[in-house]
């Protein structure tokens, strides 16, 4: 398995997707049924590559990502060739960006000298999905990207 399992929550929502990728190998309910009673093993390795599947169709759709933390802020911008980052980080410890309060104060102090704002760039290894799916192991969660694209126009409209 590349990335990693489906939870049994996201099996349970894509119940239909996973008939009809049983369906696609000639494998009908009854025979996995069976499959699942006599070799639990083809079956451990049927949930894998569909789990695979299903995060390859998700991580090629990504556009954008964010990992917020009480004093930082990781925006991501998924290109073709490479990956933008916008951080923000909060240098006064009583701020938690996570909370409304802190949000707010953020807002407010954008060009407080305690908040640092910075722009920057990464290029893609050789494998691009799983640079996606990492940043998703380490928290990042999909978004439409209104964060990341208030802040870019923030930044170029400061330069």
């Amino acid at each position: 398995m590349k990335y990693s399992r489906l939870t049994k929550e996201q099996f349970e929502e894509m119940h239909q997707e996973f008939i009809n990728f049983l369906a696609t190998q000639s494998i009908t309910a009854k025979e996995w049924d069976t499959i699942k009673l006599e070799n639990p093993e083809a079956a451990e390795q049927e949930l894998d590559v569909f789990s695979d599947l299903i995060w390859q169709g998700v991580l090629q759709k990504i556009k954008y990502l964010e990992n917020i933390s009480s004093q930082q802020m990781f925006l991501f911008h998924i290109e073709d060739n490479q990956i933008r980052v916008i951080v923000i980080k909060i240098e006064k410890p009583q701020i938690d960006i996570t909370t409304k309060e802190g949000y707010d104060w953020l807002k407010l102090n954008l060009f407080d000298e305690s908040v640092k704002l910075l722009n920057g760039k990464k290029p893609y290894t050789d494998d691009k999905l799983m640079d996606r799916f990492n940043l998703i192991q380490q928290g990042a969660i999909i978004t439409k990207g209104e964060l990341f694209q208030f802040f870019d126009q923030l930044l170029k409209s400061s330069n």
